[in-house]
């Protein structure tokens, strides 16, 4: 697909800044490169939700978008297929998403990114411009964190230079070291599994990546699924431990007894993302254990 739609990607990348690679693996990811099928009347889907799910002024807002596109003839009534949640054509834009960046770069006069593989990838590329994709950086680098830094510095709101980084005694697990270009930049630590998987040294571009969905494994799977597509990379170097076995509860209850304790989870809500693994990582350090940054059973009896 990088090759058959090289002019198309050549055309995005010099407007937009934004790598082809990373194109094609969010388009790949969101709709299998347009081959899934999209079954749903976006009407329908958005209207339910709008009134039974959690969310309902979320949806009520994209169920509103979703009438606009059709009362300003962006797309005719048959062309509003969807997901079960309302997301539309192959880059899987929610309604209001389309009205703010879809764009029509085939210059057919329209914008579809049901059908249209150029509008489709430029569409992409403007989504991540407007939430601050910084040209000419990449997403992260895998990395090695020694024992004497804590996985407790992990965060978007904790960045050093990454020549910091690498006084630490970071280092990059490719061949060779961090890029020049890169030293003076800013880096911020990831550990999406803490102790218990892979390391990174990730850019702001990867907090754009997150825009798109707002996991870190998303993110990390559409920087890898990039850096594959433009250099054959293999798989990552660490390996991925013992990170299942607690249910959603259990990993809630645990945010809730921090919570309690005064650290700052960002939300008792079972997820464990970058500020409840590195509140675990700090507690686990002011109670003389290991610190792994990372939620499991014997945690969760600790702090119940």
């Amino acid at each position: 697909r990088k090759a058959a739609n090289a002019r198309t990607i050549a055309a995005i990348e010099k407007r937009y800044g934004v790598p082809g690679e990373v194109l094609l693996a969010i388009w790949g990811r969101e709709s299998g490169f347009g081959a899934a099928k999209m079954p749903y009347d976006a009407f329908e889907v958005l209207g339910t939700k709008a009134f039974m799910a959690t969310r309902k002024d979320f949806f009520r807002t994209e169920l509103m978008a979703a009438l606009e596109i059709v009362e300003r003839g962006l797309a005719p009534v048959g062309a509003m297929k969807s997901s079960w949640a309302g997301a539309l054509g192959q880059p899987q834009f929610m309604p209001t998403s389309f009205l703010n960046h879809a764009v029509d770069f085939d210059g057919d006069g329209r914008v579809d990114i049901w059908n249209s593989v150029p509008d489709t990838l430029a569409s992409i590329a403007n989504y991540l411009v407007h939430y601050g994709w910084v040209k000419g950086r990449g997403w992260g680098f895998e990395v090695t964190v020694p024992e004497a830094v804590s996985c407790s510095l992990e965060g978007p709101d904790q960045g050093k230079r990454i020549s910091e980084w690498a006084d630490m005694g970071i280092k990059r697990v490719a061949a060779g070291p961090f890029p020049a270009r890169e030293l003076k930049a800013e880096g911020f630590l990831l550990m999406p599994a803490g102790r218990s998987g892979p390391a990174f040294i990730v850019t702001p571009n990867f907090y754009v990546l997150k825009q798109y969905n707002t996991s870190d494994l998303y993110a990390l799977f559409i920087g890898h699924g990039a850096d594959r597509i433009a250099h054959g990379d293999s798989n990552f170097s660490g390996r991925w431990g013992a990170v299942g076995g607690l249910h959603r509860s259990d990993i809630a209850t645990l945010q809730q007894a921090l919570e309690a304790e005064g650290y700052d989870v960002g939300s008792a809500d079972g997820l464990p993302g970058f500020k409840t693994r590195r509140s675990i990582g700090k507690w686990q350090a002011r109670n003389s254990r290991a610190a792994t940054c990372f939620p499991d059973a014997d945690l969760v009896t600790a702090l119940k």
